[in-house]
């Protein structure tokens, strides 16, 4: 009832009362004065107040009547307008409101049509360009597929074939020798192991490249300890990992995370000749910070002659930058390499 009597219509009844009231006011003031002043023997006290009450009663009657018809028009124009703005609001740009008449609401109604039709431009142009980005995102992920084939092919040449080329070698190299000098051929055949080993580490290195780049719905930390333990067992290295274990982040700055972990440690197994790892995961003020470092061989980061590395760690670099956050690498020969990067929640 209470949200009733609010309502415009009743508004409107309710400002013609108030004129009613006022104009009554006026014509009693003039009345009486006329009373005081004059005293004409036509106006008394008795024909006054009839006066008065039929002209409130005629009055009320008629702002009854004209205020609710009045409003009526205007409430039900404003129900239009209303209406529309509830389709716009619901996505149905499509909707419009007309009106014959040339005032105020006519006025907003066509304002409101203006932009019922530049909402609907713009949807359609978000539409199209989402069409475009998907098309791209299409191309560009058979482009990093392609790229990634490109690589691994690569590194299976330069480094797999080229070594069990070499086995191949030594093996017959070791056979001739075998029966002329055994001690030349064990010799050789150790060199075999050794070199198999190497090829075995770059083997498992390459494999961790082909695993999934998400984490199979495990939370980052435990991802993170999981491939660290493979990597125990398939590997001599010994890992030192202190991960925050109360990191909690979106899914996809944990799959962009763990994917630069893993190319970082992928680096390490193939080129490093690393037998120690330590591996940091933590939370810092605003930013997941993440650090790598390893005893092995290192490398001049300013030489771009290291082309095995050179791709894993601009990989690493581009996934930090995609999600707001930095990466920083220190190397030196025989001094190992450091890895730092912030990431910003």
């Amino acid at each position: 009832m209470k949200k009733r009597f609010a309502s415009i219509r009743y508004s409107y009844i309710i400002s013609h009362f108030q004129a009613l009231f006022l104009t009554t006011v006026t014509i009693l003031s003039i009345l009486l004065t006329i009373y005081v002043l004059f005293h004409p023997k036509w106006l008394t006290s008795e024909s006054i107040f009839l006066f008065i009450s039929l002209y409130i009663a005629l009055a009320f009657i008629f702002s009854v009547y004209v205020g609710f018809k009045s409003s009526g028009d205007f409430k039900e124009r404003l129900d239009y307008l209303s209406v529309l703005i509830t389709q716009f609001a619901n996505g149905n740009y499509s909707s419009r409101v007309y009106s014959q008449d040339a005032d105020e609401l006519a006025r907003i109604g066509n304002e409101l049509n203006e932009l019922g039709e530049k909402l609907q431009s713009q949807v359609k142009s978000l539409q199209r360009m989402a069409d475009e980005k998907g098309e791209l995102a299409k191309t560009a992920h058979k482009s990093a597929v392609i790229e990634e084939r490109q690589r691994l092919a690569r590194d299976l040449h330069d480094a797999v074939s080229q070594q069990l080329f070499a086995l191949t070698m030594m093996s017959e190299a070791a056979v001739k020798q075998l029966d002329v000098n055994p001690e030349i051929a064990k010799e050789q055949m150790e060199e075999v192991a050794t070199s198999a080993l190497q090829a075995q580490t770059e083997m498992r290195a390459l494999l961790l490249h082909l695993r999934p780049v998400h984490l199979s719905g495990d939370p980052l930390p435990k991802g993170i300890l999981k491939l660290v333990n493979e990597l125990k067992q398939k590997s001599q290295i010994s890992f030192d990992v202190a991960v925050d274990e109360d990191l909690v982040l979106s899914e996809a700055k944990e799959e962009h995370i763990f994917r630069i972990i893993q190319e970082s440690l992928s680096n390490i197994l193939r080129h490093a000749n690393a037998t120690e790892v330590k591996l940091t995961v933590t939370k810092r003020s605003n930013e997941v910070f993440v650090h790598i470092r390893d005893n092995g061989k290192g490398f001049d980061i300013n030489n771009d002659s290291m082309r095995k590395t050179s791709y894993g760690l601009k990989t690493m670099k581009e996934r930090s930058e995609e999600l707001g956050g930095t990466f920083t690498i220190r190397s030196n020969k025989d001094e190992g390499t450091y890895i730092d990067i912030r990431i910003p929640f």
